[in-house]
């Protein structure tokens, strides 16, 4: 008994062997990975940015009041040869855009952001909880 293989893609095998070859290799459509970390004063997002700089990206609070980060990447790598015609010419773009639901307890005037080492660090800090006053009436003794 042979073993068979089910295509659970649409296309057929033989579109699967001529798109996917050295020549024509599949892209790359994945999101950059977000870790969100908690402490007693902040949240902390950290989204993987490998060779992008701080101009690359846009962060924001739109107007639903969501925290909103903007990466576009824009980069061509040219060989200037008068005497010959282009065989390969390399360009790559690069967009993503992502939107976080802010908890209530985040102060959006103090958010900040940082790019180091490849990874943007956004800082939420929370609103410092004031004390309640407690009042009562002291007795003359």
């Amino acid at each position: 008994m042979t073993p068979t293989r089910r295509n659970a893609g649409w296309l057929p095998d033989v579109f699967n062997d001529f798109f996917d070859t050295d020549f024509m290799p599949k892209a790359n459509a994945t999101a950059p990975a977000i870790n969100v970390k908690e402490n007693d004063r902040a949240y902390i997002v950290e989204l993987a940015a490998p060779g992008l700089k701080k101009e690359d990206f846009e962060v924001h609070i739109n107007d639903e009041g969501n925290l909103a980060i903007k990466m576009e990447n824009k980069s061509e790598q040219k060989e200037e040869d008068k005497n010959a015609r282009y065989l390969r010419h390399e360009f790559s773009y690069s967009k993503y855009e992502q939107t976080l639901i802010l908890p209530d307890d985040v102060d959006k005037e103090r958010i900040s952001a940082k790019v180091e080492h490849g990874v943007l660090t956004v800082d939420l800090p929370k609103v410092e909880e004031t004390k309640a006053k407690v009042a009562r009436q002291i007795s003359i003794g």
